[in-house]
Order: structure tokens, then sequence, then C-alpha cells
């Protein structure tokens, strides 16, 4: 049976085993995934998986409940529909139950078709991008992985709505490591023949040959370019924090719509179908692109049918099988490019990117940066436009172990990785140790606090597949470093 076959199956059974009055909904998947892992510069590791998911909600007699399954036939979904049922009979009574999505149309994706060679992908396919991540490295010790998705989906209710559809993605994610440095490069895209190993492996070999002999600084706020990767965190907790329907209603999110709450040069927009995505969430709501930050003012928040009911909202298309708990969050969000926000820099006026700059999004030539006043691969031209405006400040790849301490405020701490750099008169003259920031996110970005956005944004595997962060490399004004590498 097909996907749509499944679902159609399973909401005819509840309404066979629960009454006419129950209502379902049905998410049956297909998913394959493999990964191909690499650690000591060489593979470790290749794994793939091939299943089927069932995921059924229903609302019987008052009361709501969910239950999964991977057993498609009679008995196994049978088996399903009848411990749902069940489960549905010890909950407690949900009078804020949204109801059904009704029968809607589900929005034909603009991005390019689904692409078949990174859905039937090979292992020789992603070694061989391994293989040449490796090679580029150029001696240095190297870990990471390549990974390939495909999902085809489907979706069916006891209101009648049904949907379907197929996604794929692609990703790497590496780094070369000296002695006491590491460099790293990731990437995702839409399709695998646009990961290119060799130049992901060069730039991490560069940056960590650049990152060596770092000096310590000493804490305090500094001026900032921070590269995608760690724009990329930024966008990650503004989503799960912020732009989250189930935080907002019980008055956990800074979000305020309407208000003016970001720099003007900032745009957020989650647009799930900018790649190859599935076009409806898990409650069969049609996914769109949904602008929550339009040139500094915040528009929307990210609502499922609970959190939307409960706002007096429309559904956003952002349930998931988490968004009970964890509320419903954009996963596909995307800082856009000077250019494409129609915002230049808050600093000046908006600069074209320099010619040179490197295809899919990957990182390529210096831009003119230097350390030690040696020609060296630190920024790409995305990055060294804004560089050249920092009079003194600090380059920073990516920030990790990060975590919230205060989640109205957004206030979080974390760390500094794999490269830090002192800037100086436009000129990148040194690697420094890593530092311990503590910085409120809104605030980094708040009105007057960006200064420059990059006209290139690069994409970001998340540890899920199907979750990306897109982002230009950004020039913020100050970021607060609490504590430096001796405490």
């Amino acid at each position: 049976m097909s996907e749509l076959e499944i679902a159609g199956q399973v909401v005819e059974l509840v309404r066979r085993l629960g009454g006419p009055d129950a209502q379902a909904e049905a998410v049956v998947t297909r998913a394959d995934l493999a990964l191909t892992r690499f650690a000591n510069s060489y593979i470790h590791q290749n794994v793939a998986e091939s299943g089927v998911g069932v995921r059924l909600r229903l609302h019987v007699d008052g009361r709501t409940a969910a239950g999964n399954g991977s057993v498609v036939s009679a008995e196994g979904l049978r088996a399903l529909v009848e411990r749902t049922l069940a489960a549905a009979r010890l909950c407690p009574p949900d009078p804020a139950w949204p109801g059904l999505t009704p029968p809607t149309p589900t929005p034909t994706p603009a991005a390019p078709a689904v692409d078949e060679a990174t859905a039937y992908a090979e292992p020789d396919e992603r070694a061989e991008r391994v293989r040449a991540f490796v090679a580029a490295a150029g001696g240095l010790e190297t870990a990471g992985y390549c990974r390939t998705a495909h999902r085809s989906s489907a979706f069916a209710n006891s209101a009648g709505h049904t949907a379907s559809g197929r996604a794929v993605e692609a990703a790497m994610d590496g780094i070369a490591r000296t002695g006491g440095s590491d460099g790293v490069a990731r990437l995702c895209a839409d399709r695998l023949a646009d990961l290119d190993g060799a130049a992901l492996g060069a730039r991490a070999a560069a940056r960590a040959r650049a990152a060596a002999d770092p000096v310590e600084l000493p804490p305090g706020r500094y001026e900032v370019v921070l590269e995608p990767a760690a724009v990329a965190d930024l966008l990650q907790n503004l989503s799960w924090y912020g732009f989250n329907g189930k935080r907002y209603a019980e008055r956990q999110s800074f979000a305020e719509p309407g208000a003016a709450q970001f720099d003007a040069a900032v745009t957020l927009v989650d647009d799930p179908l900018a790649g190859s995505g599935l076009p409806f969430d898990v409650e069969g709501t049609p996914r769109r692109a949904l602008t929550l930050v339009e040139a500094g003012t915040t528009r929307a928040v990210a609502h499922d049918r609970r959190s939307a009911a409960e706002d007096g909202a429309a559904p956003t298309g952002h349930a998931s099988p988490t968004a009970a708990t964890w509320g419903p969050m954009a996963r596909n969000l995307r800082l856009c490019p000077a250019a494409t926000a129609g915002a230049g820099t808050g600093g000046g006026p908006a600069t074209a990117t320099p010619s040179g700059a490197a295809s899919h999004g990957v990182p390529g030539a210096t831009g003119g940066a230097t350390v030690g006043g040696a020609p060296a691969e630190v920024v790409d031209a995305d990055t060294a436009a804004l560089v050249e405006r920092v009079r003194r400040g600090l380059l920073v790849s990516d920030l990790w172990y990060t975590r919230v301490l205060d989640p109205k405020s957004l206030v979080l701490t974390g760390l500094t990785r794999n490269g830090v750099w002192l800037v100086e008169d436009g000129v990148v003259t040194r690697a420094v140790r890593d530092l311990r920031f503590t910085e409120s996110y809104p605030r980094a970005l708040g009105p007057g606090a960006v200064l420059g956005v990059g006209r290139r944004a690069v994409r970001q595997p998340d540890r899920t597949e199907g979750v990306w962060w897109e982002a230009p490399p950004l020039r913020l004004a100050s970021w607060n470093f609490t504590g430096g590498a001796s405490g």
C-alpha cells in the first residue's frame, strides 16, 4: 500500500473501533536515512536504515491520545488503533482540543523537485566526498560525517483532509585538526551533488592552521563578526525559545508582535519549502513561508492548531510530534541576506559581494584577510567585506555548549570554538583562545546593534534531518565575553 492508503486505513479503523464521533489524524512516513562517518581521517562507520512509521492522534469522548507504530500489516495497524484508544480512555479530559484540519489545498513547493540521485544515493557517493575532504586537508587529522535522507509522507484525517509529499536532504560536517587547533566546514543542501568535499576539507584545514598559537584576551564587550555557523546558534535558540507559540502563550517568550525588537537590517523567515521539504505538518496544515521578523519588527510566532486556538490566531504549519511538550518551532529559519532583505548594513550603505566567492555557499577566497601579515584562508569574500570595517573586534567561527539562563530575555551562556581571531583596523591579525560569553540574543540583534549583514546565506545542518538554519555572516556592535581560557 502507498503511504496515503495506509493513513486512510488507520483513520477508517478508528471510525470502526472508536465510533462515528471519534476524530483521528494519521501520518505515515517512509524514511531512508544514511550516514557515513569518519574519524582519524578514516571512514569508521557506514549505516543506513529504511522503515515506515505511523503516527496516530485521536480525540474520543473529550480525551486525546497519540500513538506510534512501525508494523503496517492489518494486524499491526489494528493493534496501534486499539492501544491508542485504550490510552485515550485513561487520559484526562482535553477541553482545549482544537479540532482537526479541514480539507485544505496543499501548496506545491516552489523549490526544485526532489533530487532522485540524492534520494537513492549509494554509500560510495558519500565516501567519495569524505575521501575528497580528507585529501584536501593536506595531512591534518580529520573527522565528521556525510549524510543523505529521503522521506515520503502522507496525511489523512477523519475530516476528509489528505496530503502527501516527499523530501530529501544532504549534509556534510567536518573538522580538521592540528596539534592544538581545529577548523570546521559544514553545509546542508537539497542535492548531494552540491556538497564539494574538497572545498569543505580545504576550508576546514586552512582555518585550523590559522587558529594555531592563539593569544588570550581579557573578558569584556567586543565588536564581533559572527560567521554563519555561529549565527545558526542564534537562529536555533530564537526559534526554540522566542518564536514558539506555546511559550508565547505561556508568556515565556520575548516576542512582541508589532514591536520593533530587532535592528532594521534583520529579517527572519521560516521557509520550509525553500528546500526540498514536506509541504505539510503532522496535523496536515499546509506549510508556507512565515515571516517572523520584517525589517526589525516582530510579525509572528509559529503555531500549531492548539497554540493558535489559544492565541486567537491561525495555525502556521509548525505542528510536530514533540509540540505538545516543547511547543511549535520554526525548523527552517533563514536570516535574509542584505540584498534579499532589502536592507544594507547598520553601519553604512550596503556593498556588493566581491567577485570570486565560492559556489554552493562554500567559502573560498580570502577577500584580502591576513593572519600575522600573511594571506590566509580565514574568511571568504562575503565575511571579509564585514571584517574590513571593524576597528577592533573578534571574528567568531562557531558557538557551542550554549545554555539558556533566562528564557524570557533569552540570555544564554556558551563557548566559542573552531577558531576565534582578533581583528584590528579591518585586518585579521592573530588567533585568540576560546572565550565564554553571556549574552541576550535579542539584545545583540536589537535596534542599532547590527552593523552589517552579509550577502550570501549559507545553510547549516542540524543534528536532526529536515532541520536547517540558513544565515549570512553578521557584524554586531557588541558581544559580552565573560570569561577567558584561564577562567
